[in-house]
């Protein structure tokens, strides 16, 4: 895959509707784009497992797709955790990119996590781990490879896959042990958005950052996960939508070259045309492939 490669598959009719909307994150405004297509989605062939627990937490249960009837050979394990912005989501909100990866033989577990403001960093990053310590320990049982399992993360839930692979303190004592990870939109540098607020139309006091990561800023510096970056490389793809807003663009690029220019990694770098910060997830397992087709060409290479 070429950094940067053009996706194609936007319907030109939504297209001009997201465009019209701009970099914004507006939740209805851009579900009312992609409902049509997501209540079309195709379904069969797919088995749902809901509500597995995998900790404690009233939030620690996973939804699992797996391809019906099952694939003879064992493939790889795929664990998406969706975005909120740190204060609300659901995996159900997700269940399309389960669909996607299970049609496409990937088992796929969605998880929810703890979220701010009842729960504070590290939380999702512990979440990840403790999903992944799940996944790991019940692959066989769902017909998956456990030593092949992808992480990803969207938004806050790739910020949270981010802290969870990229800083050795959060592995299982076993080792990180993953296939690779990709991370879509997300935040990496915490410190820039408080001191960048005017520059990216942040909102003081913060109502999603500060509900997770607290308001002592002098912490802040010690959250931002792009001066703490300690592991060892690992496959990557690091995405974000055209239209994302200005901060994920920001963030995304220098996540990308302190990995490269600092940490000795790899990562494919993919720009998503034609998107959203939403609308790009919502069309996954729609027929638009802006996503779904590099996302399922980077898991099964």
């Amino acid at each position: 895959m070429k950094s940067q490669e053009p996706i194609s598959g936007v319907p030109p009719a939504i297209e001009q509707r997201v465009r019209a909307l701009g970099p914004v994150v507006d939740m209805p405004s851009t579900r009312a784009i992609y409902e049509p297509l997501l209540a079309m989605q195709p379904r069969a062939g797919v088995r749902v497992d809901r509500n597995q627990a995998y900790g404690p937490d009233k939030r620690h249960k996973l939804d699992v797709y797996m391809p019906d009837p099952a694939t003879a050979a064992r493939g790889p394990l795929v664990i998406a955790f969706p975005g909120g912005g740190f204060i609300r989501g659901d995996k159900s909100e997700r269940e399309n990119a389960g669909l996607l990866f299970a049609r496409a033989g990937l088992i796929t577990m969605i998880p929810n996590y703890r979220l701010g403001p009842a729960h504070h960093w590290p939380a999702g990053a512990e979440d990840v781990v403790r999903a992944l310590d799940w996944g790991r320990a019940h692959a066989s049982e769902y017909g998956a490879d456990a030593a092949r399992i992808w992480l990803i993360g969207e938004s806050a839930g790739a910020a949270h896959v981010a802290s969870a692979t990229l800083l050795k303190r959060f592995h299982p004592p076993g080792g990180l042990k993953i296939a690779g990870a990709v991370l879509i939109s997300g935040v990496y540098n915490l410190e820039l958005e408080r001191r960048a607020r005017r520059q990216f139309g942040i909102a003081t006091p913060d109502p999603r950052n500060e509900a997770y990561f607290g308001t002592d800023f002098e912490r802040y510096p010690s959250m931002s996960l792009v001066d703490q970056i300690d592991a060892e490389p690992f496959p990557m793809l690091i995405t974000y939508a055209e239209l994302d807003p200005v901060q994920m663009q920001v963030q995304a690029g220098e996540l990308f070259a302190r990995l490269v220019t600092r940490h000795g990694f790899s990562p494919e770098l993919l720009v998503i045309r034609g998107h959203n910060h939403l609308t790009q997830v919502y069309s996954l397992n729609t027929g638009d492939e802006s996503l779904g087709g590099p996302l399922l060409k980077f898991l099964t290479a």
